[in-house]
């Protein structure tokens, strides 16, 4: 009888421990199966193209205006208005490095237009990682990723974009945004901002002294204040791009197959030495040049009374162009200083 039951016993661990197998597999499985459902999805980010805008620093839909002593590095253009004024060519301040000024709704505008509205199109159509409507950007540190505002965004402070230097940012707002006085955007790995987009459903206001960087690319309208610095571009569909003694700088990516405007190679530097030497770069330079006239605007009194509190924002957006602070002493900037140190006073 002992002998009948220990067989019985073997008969049934033959058959048990492979069905307890399968069931133990079967259980680690789903176990696996709802921690991956469970982790958060994070919208993917591809790098845009500007197509045929990336040349272009500064883009209207109406018009382009300038007033005061302005530096753009890029083309600038309109279409379908046909007005550009401001700039040496029509009597203005403002000047042109690298680029050229496109008068009258020409070509290269009208094919700059199409491309950006495809742009427009593609950063709006992206799926939104995190959403921060109601929020303020100043003060936040922000990974790379797609971040969307169902209105209006507003930047108070310095705004840290921190990421590898290929790393990618788009902003989509549904309406305008607006920055504070003596605001940053700092891109901590890739002080030129390329890679940074900010689709705008209306209108961008960039309030006075800010530093900015990215591609703002706007349906309506983009006011640039007094003494605004940006590394992107300011580009508009449908109205008009303002300004007053800035700088905007067109480098980085949104140029398809070229660099991402890493700004401390070599090749930056002998771009932004032959600027300070006078030299007309051309519109192909824009491929390997990163910003080299962001420092224009460090010798306003005021942008050093801010950077003495953002020392950290000031080295990380200016990383590539505060080696041409010798330069800029051959150059005129002495009386341009001097002028503007009494806007402290």
């Amino acid at each position: 009888m002992y002998t009948a039951f220990m067989q019985t016993e073997k008969n049934n661990s033959r058959i048990n421990l492979p069905r307890l197998t399968k069931r133990l597999l079967l259980t680690v499985a789903i176990i696996a199966f709802v921690f991956a459902m469970s982790r958060p999805v994070l919208a993917q980010t591809t790098t845009p193209t500007l197509g045929r805008a990336a040349t272009f620093a500064v883009l209207g839909g109406s018009t382009v205006t300038n007033t005061g002593n302005t530096n753009v590095t890029g083309d600038v253009g309109v279409s379908p208005g046909t007005s550009i004024t401001g700039f040496t060519d029509t009597g203005g301040l403002g000047t042109v490095t690298g680029g050229t000024v496109h008068q009258g709704n020409d070509v290269a505008s009208q094919n700059a237009q199409t491309d950006l509205t495809t742009a427009y199109n593609a950063l709006a159509g992206m799926a939104c990682g995190t959403v921060l409507t109601g929020q303020d950007l100043g003060g936040k540190t922000l990974s790379p990723g797609v971040y969307c505002f169902a209105s209006s965004a507003q930047l108070t402070g310095t705004l840290h974009l921190s990421g590898a230097a290929n790393a990618v940012y788009v902003f989509q707002i549904g309406s305008t945004l607006t920055t504070a006085s003596n605001s940053f955007v700092i891109v901590d790995n890739n002080p030129c901002g390329g890679n940074v987009f900010w689709q705008i459903g209306s209108s961008a206001t960039l309030g006075t002294g800010t530093t900015f960087a990215g591609n703002i690319v706007a349906f309506a309208s983009i006011t640039i204040t007094t003494h605004v610095t940006i590394s992107g571009r300011a580009l508009a569909r449908n109205g008009a791009v303002t300004m007053d003694t800035n700088v905007v700088t067109a480098c980085g990516a949104g140029i398809g197959g070229h660099g991402h405007g890493n700004c401390g190679d070599e090749n930056n530097e002998t771009g932004d030495n032959d600027h300070h030497n006078g030299k007309h770069l051309g519109n192909n330079s824009l491929r390997d040049q990163a910003p080299s006239n962001h420092d224009t605007d460090d010798n306003h009194g005021h942008h050093h009374g801010h950077h003495s509190h953002d020392n950290e924002g000031h080295e990380h957006t200016h990383a590539c162009h505060d080696k041409d602070n010798d330069d800029r002493e051959d150059h005129g900037t002495d009386d341009h200083d001097d002028n503007d140190q009494g806007n402290d006073d």
